[in-house]
């Protein structure tokens, strides 16, 4: 059995039609000549967790979603900008003190109780990934990454399995959604190619880095800063999750601590 990537398949341009026997066709000929492309299989046997953990993160931003939405709603009413902490802090009372339209007070007050749901919900979901899957001894120096802990270590884990099979640091790169995607045929720029081909889990898990790392490490907030200042605050955290990326597929292939002063010279 062969499990073919298709996104990698080329359709040949010949045929006039398609369906079900020209493509196996083609695909067995691809395989008689070597040049099949084969996707990766996942173990069926981590599935189960892996997809658990792909949960958590819809949660998350589920969570980011109603705290941005009541920050809007308190912003735009009163003039006044809190911190998220702050708001996630407020009773219904002081609610209603802030903002004395009684309908916006409610508004804010469903987005601070679907918010601390879901806060509850991915605290249960932690738990039980933490207890049902411990990170392998081969992705522990992810640990030393900045701005990845226990749970963003486990999900790169789950979502990229054996790094051997990127040949490249810039196929790693290209997979969680890190590198761009340009047609460059005879060194002229022509287009761009599908900038979604890869594993939008390990984008967001990267993200998440990124901004744990401008967070707290001196270093790269500084990289961070110099980027912010010549583009937008959201290309500046990819360019940080781009060089995240980059350092842990040398940190998992090498088996070596990360060194934040390679990764942001």
């Amino acid at each position: 059995m062969h499990w073919a990537n298709t996104a990698a398949s080329q359709q040949y341009a010949g045929l006039k039609y398609t369906e079900d026997r020209s493509d196996a066709r083609w695909l067995a000929h691809l395989l008689r000549l070597g040049i099949f492309p084969q996707g990766s299989i996942y173990p069926a046997a981590e599935r189960a967790v892996r997809d658990l953990l792909r949960k958590r993160s819809q949660l998350v931003r589920q969570q980011t979603a109603n705290l941005l939405s009541s920050e809007n709603v308190g912003t735009r009413n009163t003039g006044l900008t809190g911190s998220g902490n702050r708001v996630k802090q407020l009773t219904g009372e002081e609610g209603e003190h802030l903002l004395p339209v009684s309908e916006i007070a409610l508004a804010v007050q469903s987005n601070l109780a679907g918010l601390r749901c879901l806060e509850e919900q991915s605290e249960n979901v932690e738990r039980v990934v933490l207890a049902r899957v411990k990170l392998r001894a081969a992705f522990q120096p992810l640990l030393t990454v900045s701005g990845i802990g226990q749970i963003l270590g486990m999900t790169i884990m789950l979502e990229t399995g054996d790094i051997g099979r990127f040949a490249t640091v810039g196929h790693f790169a290209s997979y969680c959604w890190c590198g761009g995607s340009t047609k460059l045929p005879n060194g002229k720029r022509k287009g761009e190619g599908n900038t979604k081909n890869g594993n939008k889990y390990l984008a967001w898990a990267f993200v998440e880095a990124a901004n744990f790392a401008v967070r707290y490490n001196p270093r790269v907030r500084r990289f961070y800063q110099r980027k912010q200042a010549k583009t937008k605050g959201v290309v500046a955290i990819k360019a940080v999750a781009h060089q995240l990326a980059r350092a842990c597929y040398y940190v998992l292939r090498d088996q070596v601590p990360f060194d934040v002063s390679k990764a942001f010279a």
